[in-house]
């Protein structure tokens, strides 16, 4: 596929991933832009996508990659995805059904059982209903849904069908 062995794009999706948290912790820490829990858990998903294309460029065995890297990479991009996907729907709710602003992360992290504060964050809160930024029309959570689809689908067809002597 465009003249690129197996192992270049996968070397390839990975840089693509380093790029995507360059940039989101550039927003952070040079913007002031802080994540919201939801981001938080949309960067987790796109760092789970460049440590599988990462893995699969350095131990890339063609058995690995067609029962190991594809599904899990495909795994990692749905549920950014589904995160993604979750967050946008929350920012374009009509201004009186966002949800509240509720606590920080760390505090619903330490303060319940996991399957409640995972729970709770996927509800969403005020905080996740904000546009801080956008570009072409489309917002951040819909530019990591594209990514995490994009890298997911594109992952799981570079090491679940491509084949070449590169290996």
């Amino acid at each position: 596929m465009f003249g690129l062995s197996v192992r270049q794009l996968n070397w390839a999706g990975f840089l693509v991933c380093v790029g995507l948290m360059a940039y989101a912790l550039y927003l952070q820490y040079v913007e002031g832009m802080a994540p919201c829990p939801l981001c938080v858990f949309q960067r987790i998903a796109v760092i789970s996508l460049g440590i599988v294309f990462l893995l699969a460029a350095v131990f890339g065995a063609k058995s690995l990659r067609r029962w190991l890297w594809a599904p899990l990479g495909l795994v990692a991009g749905v549920l950014g995805a589904v995160v993604a996907g979750r967050h946008a729907w929350l920012q374009h709710l009509p201004a009186d059904q966002v949800p509240a602003c509720g606590p920080g992360l760390g505090y619903i992290l330490d303060s319940f059982p996991l399957g409640d504060a995972l729970n709770l964050v996927f509800k969403g809160s005020g905080e996740c209903a904000e546009v801080h930024w956008s570009f072409l029309g489309l917002n951040m959570p819909m530019w990591v849904f594209a990514w995490c689809v994009v890298l997911g689908i594109g992952g799981a067809i570079i090491n679940g069908f491509l084949t070449d002597s590169a290996g």
